[in-house]
């Protein structure tokens, strides 16, 4: 199928990682003229790497401006109908974005994200996707998407705006941007027609090495935007592992498989 599709990477220094994505998406067909790359002013060497990488649309920024920022950037860049939003940790296997965007026009979705292997790359990623991909292609979880690897369509945007800005370095920028999605009348579904690997966070956790997080800034400035107490704070807690749970125990019993899994030692804990 063909791609109406820009894959937007937002990236601060983790240059193995960059480097190992980048060279995933190539290897499963998808050039570098489809990925705007943000830099948020590396100094590991990304800038120089990505500068060897001339049909790269990158966009450097001086000083690292979050990952909200670096999204609506990526978007702003991009003229296709889909816009599929990555970590830098990522592993993606072939037909991985023709399948997520073949989900989400068949079932009305504006907001989509594959099924995730996490933690280690112990498992040959190709021949686990295929024989996952073929399992659980029928298999979703409504209402949520994961922020590592998430497709949105172009009519989202037009109606909620962009990322908001004001979440700095410590996540819930995508919480919110899938609250007004679904505010606004957005499906939004995690599908089992396509995986790919993310080893986990790998920016965010250097991040809060370097002391450079605002997590319990963007936390509150969350509850904050939408009037969430403590008792609605502990009410959703309660139905969401509820819901988490319901998904786990019903994808694996059915299928042997869960949409997001962690790999370990060769073992897979099913989240």
């Amino acid at each position: 199928m063909e791609m109406n599709t820009t894959l937007v990477i937002p990236v601060y220094n983790q240059l193995h990682y960059t480097r190992q994505c980048l060279e995933s998406l190539n290897a499963a067909g998808y050039p570098d003229e489809m990925i705007v790359l943000v830099n948020n002013a590396s100094t590991d060497g990304t800038a120089e790497f990505l500068a060897g990488r001339p049909g790269l649309r990158v966009i450097t920024n001086p000083e690292n401006r979050a990952c909200a920022a670096a999204w609506n950037q990526g978007f702003q860049a991009s003229t296709t109908t889909w816009t599929f939003f990555l970590n830098n940790d990522i592993m993606v296997p072939a037909h991985c974005v023709e399948q997520l965007v073949a989900f989400a026009e068949q079932h009305d979705v504006a907001v989509a994200s594959p099924a995730l292997g996490e933690g280690e790359l112990d498992y040959d990623l190709h021949r686990y996707a295929a024989d996952f991909t073929t399992q659980m292609k029928e298999v979703r979880r409504n209402g949520t998407a994961y922020g590592a690897a998430f497709l949105v369509h172009r009519k989202v945007f037009a109606a909620v705006g962009g990322f908001d800005e004001n979440f700095k370095k410590g996540g819930n920028e995508d919480d919110d941007f899938y609250r007004r999605a679904r505010l606004a009348g957005f499906r939004l579904a995690v599908t089992g027609a396509s995986y790919l690997h993310h080893f986990g966070n790998m920016t965010q956790k250097a991040v809060v090495a370097e002391k450079g997080s605002h997590r319990a800034e963007t936390i509150a400035y969350y509850r904050a935007k939408w009037k969430i107490g403590w008792w609605q704070r502990r009410w959703q807690r309660v139905q969401r592992k509820s819901l988490e749970a319901w998904w786990r125990w019903h994808e694996h019993r059915r299928h042997g498989h869960t949409l997001r899994e962690e790999h370990s030692g060769g073992t897979v804990i099913f989240r």
